[in-house]
């Protein structure tokens, strides 16, 4: 899964953002399940950059619901 920037986030359809938003958090879950079963996570910072870009969408989701 890609990692999307706030301009990329932007341009997605309401229906694309659902999306990916579900596959995000699906591979959040999934690597936070790693982490506490006591294994190391493949990549240490993609965890954090899953978070941050769940974030973004969910600020551009908030944006568009209040415009």
């Amino acid at each position: 899964m890609a990692i999307f920037r706030a301009a990329e986030v932007a341009d997605f359809s309401d229906v694309e953002l659902q999306e990916q938003l579900a596959k995000l958090r699906l591979e959040l879950v999934e690597n936070n399940g790693k982490v506490s079963a006591g294994g190391a996570p493949e990549n240490a910072g993609r965890i954090r950059e899953i978070r941050r870009t769940i974030a973004r969408i969910s600020t551009e989701q908030n944006k568009r619901r209040n415009a």
